[in-house]
């Protein structure tokens, strides 16, 4: 029995404006996305990758067709059940880290289990073990101020990670970072998906960036191109 996709667009489009001026940022895209893939995304400026990424995570919704998690459709959600699903199952990492400033970098990885409800000790845990997973124990008292771009980063993929989502979102996530520094976070983002079997959807316009990744999505006005396994093995280099 083939196990059913963990994301599906079913003949999804977007659409904004009206008439003449109408703009078709999606057109009809069919797409499936297994549990424990690492898929990258990719496509020039307009190219409807953001609006697929916003989709995906629940930002925006489809003017037709429909978008199915776990199997079951999100078209007759409303904005709290949305809010639901993002809060529980997605993590998000964006470029420009998105992180509080002057807070702690375990205030700011606490700030999901904050929405959440749950209470000082716990979330205090959890957020400790995230930092410790991307490599920031002994950093959590630390402001934002106080952490070089690649360290925030991972305080961003800490906070992303710290309930367990079951998919990671990434979208430009080393568009602020140099190379190395790229590579730190890309190592770090690929083991998660290895080793801990987070589901990885990135979007990147960066050919090296997306070759860390098994599959790759190409967008072009609107269209899903081509949709490639890579088997390329990527160098490590720290």
């Amino acid at each position: 029995m083939t196990e059913a996709p963990l994301i599906e667009f079913r003949k999804v489009s977007k659409f904004y404006g009206r008439g003449e001026a109408t703009i078709r940022a999606l057109d009809h895209i069919d797409l499936s996305i297994r549990t424990g893939e690492f898929v990258a995304i990719m496509g020039p400026s307009g190219s409807g990758k953001s609006t697929a990424m916003n989709i995906l995570g629940c930002l925006d919704t489809p003017s037709s067709g429909d978008y199915a998690f776990q199997g079951v459709s999100t078209s007759g959600f409303g904005r709290e059940q949305l809010t639901l699903l993002r809060r529980h199952m997605l993590g998000f990492v964006f470029q420009g880290f998105n992180l509080l400033a002057r807070t702690s970098a375990v205030e700011n990885v606490e700030l999901p289990l904050v929405y959440r409800g749950m209470d000082t000790k716990q979330r205090r845990e959890l957020a400790m073990h995230a930092l410790e997973q991307v490599g920031l124990k002994g950093r959590e008292g630390h402001t934002t101020q106080e952490l070089s771009g690649g360290q925030q980063q991972r305080v961003a993929i800490a906070r992303a990670i710290v309930t367990s989502p079951a998919v990671l979102l990434a979208d430009e996530p080393t568009g602020n970072l140099d190379t190395r520094t790229s590579i730190e976070i890309m190592d770090l983002i690929t083991g998660l998906n290895r080793d801990h079997g987070i589901t990885v959807i990135m979007v990147t316009h960066e050919e090296d960036i997306a070759a860390h990744a098994k599959r790759l999505l190409r967008f072009t006005d609107g269209h899903l191109v081509s949709d490639d396994v890579q088997e390329k093995e990527v160098a490590h280099v720290l």
